[in-house]
């Protein structure tokens, strides 16, 4: 798992099937692929996080995560930041 920028990007190296859908459609150029097709995390500090790897991916096999949310927030302040995101 890439976490060095502000989002932490995981790929289920067991579940891809190399097709290079997330790298292809990495707007920012976060994701590459190695000589065997496998897709890694090249430069995470450069994640936007718009998450079109994670929806684009036929494999299930990528998902972003954004930030931590700062604790002691009353929860319908939380329900309120997660309906604006």
């Amino acid at each position: 798992m890439a976490k060095k920028g502000k989002y932490s990007i995981e790929i289920y190296k067991s579940w891809c099937k190399r097709c290079g859908i997330c790298a292809a459609f990495c707007p920012a150029g976060v994701l590459a692929q190695d000589e065997s097709g496998a897709p890694y995390v090249e430069d995470p500090e450069r994640c936007t996080g718009c998450q079109l790897c994670q929806l684009r991916c036929p494999d299930f096999a990528i998902n972003v995560r954004s930030p931590q949310k700062k604790e002691g927030k009353k929860s319908a302040d939380k329900v309120e930041e997660v309906a604006n995101e």
